[in-house]
């Protein structure tokens, strides 16, 4: 991913108002990180019960936004405001905004190249960034901190957790595959990276190094949920399965298969929040 190394900026927190009702309240926080470049992301805390309160990381997917995890703007209607319901079940919630176009993802690869590291590491430093200001939030409870991400942001979760202990639960959610098909292998079953225009997404030496379940064994023994439906064309169900069974290897092997789960459903590419709270309330 390429290591950026510790923020060489102050924290400096900038603080706007993003929304407020009868279960929450919540707030832009923008933070110095490298250089020009800043963190950024909404921070809210649940009106009801006392803090500090568990944490969960909600992380959208590409072409979106923080707004659309708190069930704004959400026209496909694939989040189901999850933010939201992670707040009324007494969590708070850190929405973090990454680069979010296609183009502009390729722009930053490209920057991102030259200094040998990759998009995907300054943004998993920029989720460092705003979990260390959430440390000095009285309301935010980070020894119990998850993390939960849909499409990109399930691809954000699986690549954070190996490299950032302090998150100790987590859901991919619409993103764990089969890589190598997933990435070379143009099947009518699922969408091929490869035949797309989506430069931000090839890591090098990615087909080389590791898979999902290289990357899962990496989060062990942490608890890990993958929420796929079998509609979803980002991939082949059955192929999912031959992945997740390796993935399930490293725990069993440990004696502890209770702490991976797969929730294989039969919608698409959307968020599922009962199953995934559920998932929640039992590791954090």
């Amino acid at each position: 991913m390429g290591d950026f190394g510790p923020p060489d900026q102050d924290m400096a927190p900038a603080v706007e108002p993003f929304a407020e009702n009868e279960h929450f309240r919540a707030e832009w926080v923008t933070l110095g990180l490298y250089g020009n470049l800043r963190a950024r992301g909404v921070f809210a805390v649940p009106k009801v019960g006392d803090g500090p309160f568990p944490v969960v990381i909600c992380q959208h997917g590409i072409s979106s936004s923080p707004e659309k995890t708190f069930g704004f703007d959400d026209g496909g209607r694939i989040y189901h405001a999850y933010a939201q319901r992670c707040l009324e079940a007494g969590y708070a919630v850190i929405a973090p905004m990454n680069v979010t176009m296609g183009d502009p993802r390729g722009r930053y690869t490209r920057m991102c190249t030259m200094l040998g590291n990759t998009l995907w590491g300054l943004e998993i430093a920029k989720i460092g960034r705003l979990i260390d200001y959430a440390e000095t939030r009285a309301e935010f409870d980070t020894t119990r901190l998850g993390m939960w991400g849909i499409s990109l942001g399930g691809a954000y979760t699986m690549f954070t957790m190996p490299i950032e202990p302090r998150i100790k639960a987590g859901i991919i959610c619409a993103w764990f595959n089969h890589r190598l098909r997933k990435m070379i292998v143009d099947d009518p079953r699922h969408s091929c990276f490869l035949s797309v225009k989506e430069e931000h997404i090839f890591i090098p030496g990615w087909l080389r190094e590791f898979t999902d379940s290289d990357l899962l064994s990496l989060i062990c023994p942490r608890p890990v949920m993958s929420q796929t439906g079998k509609g979803d064309g980002i991939s082949w169900w059955p192929w999912v399965l031959e992945e997740f069974a390796a993935s399930r290897e490293h725990y069993e092997r440990l004696g502890i298969a209770d702490r991976i789960e797969l929730d294989l459903h039969e919608g698409g590419h959307e968020i599922r929040v009962d199953t995934g709270l559920r998932f929640l309330e039992r590791w954090l």
